[in-house]
């Protein structure tokens, strides 16, 4: 014999099949990758968000206290939220961080073009989770 042999009652190596039979994804722990996923998309919303103030300033023209103060908000809200990405409602609190950011264009125009862009990753990063998590 020239190889390792495996029991027949052994697992094979990538774990238990699921009862369907097939593995919905190659990922050794699909809910650990797509909670990363979920987490990674946040702590990035909250870096861009906190970084965006003083270009939109410049740029943008003028970016009044209230805008600023939904920039900050926001971006607390997206770290805090980055890590419960373990609880079950964190992923509609995220939808609903979208749609506040889409609000907040309202104080000013740059704020809804970055809603629109971080929304649709976030529509993106759910069309992950679905897919990978069934």
């Amino acid at each position: 014999m020239t190889g390792p042999q495996q029991r027949p009652d052994a697992e094979p190596a990538g774990g238990p099949e699921p009862a369907g039979g097939a593995r919905r994804s190659g990922l050794r722990n699909p809910d650990k990758a797509v909670r990363g996923l979920g987490a990674g998309t946040m702590s990035l919303e909250a870096l861009v968000l906190l970084l965006a103030i003083q270009p939109i300033r410049v740029v943008g023209g003028d970016l009044s206290g209230a805008a600023i103060g939904a920039i900050v908000g926001l971006a607390v809200a997206c770290v805090v939220l980055a890590g419960m990405m373990r609880r079950p409602w964190a992923w509609h609190a995220g939808t609903v961080i979208q749609g506040l950011l889409l609000l907040s264009g309202l104080l000013h125009w740059s704020l809804f073009a970055l809603g629109v862009m971080f929304a649709l990753v976030w529509a993106y990063a759910l069309h992950v989770r679905r897919v990978i998590l069934g």
